[in-house]
């Protein structure tokens, strides 16, 4: 089990992460093991001093999820996981993960013929919520029959499987009052025409259309009951799948940005929402940059939102969490991130030191690192987070393992990290050596 020294990251998320033993072989998804982390066999992902990351579970049949994303524990030591199942809709479900002491992984089917899950998150009024990719659904898991217990809490979300650069995910946090804070992906990569122009549609530019490209605010009517109609609470955000609140309130979005040639620019965001801000797209990237095709008139980029911190292009971070747990006083109250993204960025989970409000702290001309044995610096005066990489060696080794997917974290009650890897239907799980 490959391990490096913990380091401090005072110029982002830097040459800590560099690997060894890199390969421009074509990847295989299946993770090798070898010696014990945590009771559960090791990977050999390289990960810091002190932590390693064990294998949980990996599909090679038809049992359990195909595509893995959330996951969440259940008072009895079971978790739920959300299944894809298939970028189509109707081939997702919902499954409930049972492990024996020597380790065994059972699977019951809860739901299925979901359209594109995601989000498992418990509400207000302690039943589970489980987003699809165009409404909120609650459950009773202990039924006899789940799949009769389901019943939709909101609906009728914009249904974007047949945009060009789809983003149909939909995700969602509790809000302190209870309100639903939900994502509405943007209906395209940057709203321009095959020329390279602004797409207009029949209300006008797409970008201007009232219900795509933003969080939307659901106020709580208690008694499990919140309101169909709901408010913007904020705008101009591609794709918000990572989405986190803190404790004091603050309510944190990490944006996937647009998917330009340059594997090198546009940076990934984290940004601090607030009532009525709008982040930038499609007509702004990095910190107040515009985009080719739109002209500075139009982008208004110094009316936008800057962001707080950015994250390196491609990386793809798909979830937040404010780490708690027993296990790691070391990550006590720190914001760790996932980043999914399939460039050199991607492969990693990073720890985020913030502020007593939950805002990350950042630094300033950071460097990141990138595979194969390289870093580079951010744009010129340009606030970097400021953390640590756990999983600094999770690139792609034939015979070891493949660079990781990462999707969704939770902790346990040991306070270890478990993490799903839908590319190689995998559920792993962070702990002690």
């Amino acid at each position: 089990m490959a391990r490096v020294r913990w380091r401090t990251l005072c110029v982002a998320v830097a040459v800590a992460g560099l690997s060894t033993g890199l390969s421009s072989a074509a990847p295989s998804r299946t993770y090798s093991t070898e010696g014990r982390c945590g009771g559960y066999a090791a990977t050999r992902v390289g990960m810091v001093e002190g932590l390693c990351m064990g294998l949980v579970w990996q599909g090679a049949d038809r049992d359990g999820p195909q595509m893995p994303r959330d996951l969440m524990p259940l008072e009895d030591g079971d978790w739920l996981v959300s299944d894809l199942g298939a970028w189509t809709a109707g081939r997702g479900a919902l499954w409930r993960m049972s492990v024996a002491r020597d380790g065994t992984v059972g699977w019951r089917r809860l739901l299925s013929g979901l359209s594109m899950p995601h989000t498992i998150a418990r509400g207000p009024d302690g039943r589970i919520y489980l987003s699809e990719m165009n409404r909120i659904l609650t459950l009773d898991v202990d039924a006899a029959d789940p799949q009769a217990s389901l019943r939709t809490v909101i609906g009728g979300l914009p249904d974007n499987r047949l945009h060009d650069n789809r983003h149909p995910l939909s995700s969602f946090v509790f809000d302190g009052n209870g309100d639903l804070l939900v994502n509405v992906g943007a209906p395209s990569d940057r709203c321009l025409d095959v020329r390279g122009r602004p797409r207009t549609t029949a209300r006008g530019v797409c970008a201007e259309e009232a219900d795509t490209g933003q969080v939307r605010r659901h106020a709580y009517l208690g008694r499990g009951r919140w309101s169909e109609n709901s408010t913007v609470f904020a705008s101009g955000l591609r794709n918000s799948i990572a989405l986190v609140r803190h404790g004091s309130g603050t309510v944190l979005q990490a944006e996937n940005s647009v998917d330009l040639n340059d594997p090198n620019n546009p940076f990934e965001e984290v940004n601090v929402l607030r009532q009525g801000g709008h982040y930038g797209w499609p007509y702004c990237v990095n910190m107040q940059t515009p985009l080719p095709g739109w002209t500075p008139a139009r982008s208004r980029c110094a009316e936008r939102d800057k962001p707080v911190a950015l994250i390196p292009p491609h990386a793809a971070p798909l979830d937040l969490m404010y780490y708690s747990g027993a296990m790691f006083p070391e990550l006590e109250g720190r914001l760790l991130a996932t980043w999914h993204g399939y460039r050199r960025a991607a492969g990693r989970i990073i720890a985020m030191e913030v502020d007593p409000s939950g805002v990350p702290l950042t630094d300033i001309n950071g460097y990141y690192a990138i595979y194969p044995r390289r870093a580079l610096r951010y744009p010129a005066n340009t606030p970097s987070v400021r953390g640590k990489i756990i999983t600094p060696r999770w690139d792609n080794v034939p015979g070891q393992h493949p660079r990781g997917t990462p999707v969704a974290m939770a902790v346990a009650r040991d306070g270890a990290i478990w993490v799903t890897d839908d590319k190689s239907r995998a559920i792993l799980r962070i702990a002690r050596p």
